[in-house]
């Protein structure tokens, strides 16, 4: 028996709040990473519930393969996020992103 997609909807806004705390509080720059990619999974948790709920079939293919696709791209972004991260982390030998902000030229 599935749940109502109220229940999904509800975990995914509690999802995305989780992300934007992590966003606007932490400042290692890994956890800010991390929080995108909270974000990103409300989203797609939003979109296969509203698509559940606002189709006639029990699963709609349409928005399975939007985010199929949605999250192959965002782990490609997770990627080149990390990559400036690493990149970041050898050249000033941190990860905390205020710092990082003063080092502005």
């Amino acid at each position: 028996m599935a749940l109502h997609p109220g229940w999904y909807i509800t975990t995914s806004i509690i999802l995305f709040a989780i992300g934007v705390y992590c966003l606007a509080v932490k400042r290692n720059m890994i956890k800010i990473v991390i929080g995108l990619e909270i974000i990103t999974s409300a989203m797609h948790l939003n979109f296969i519930a509203m698509g559940y709920a606002l189709s006639l079939v029990a699963f709609n293919p349409l928005t399975q393969v939007i985010v199929v696709i949605s999250t192959g791209l965002g782990a490609c972004v997770a990627t080149v996020a990390l990559m400036y991260v690493i990149n970041a982390y050898r050249h000033y030998g941190s990860l905390d992103a205020r710092r990082l902000r003063r080092l502005r030229w």
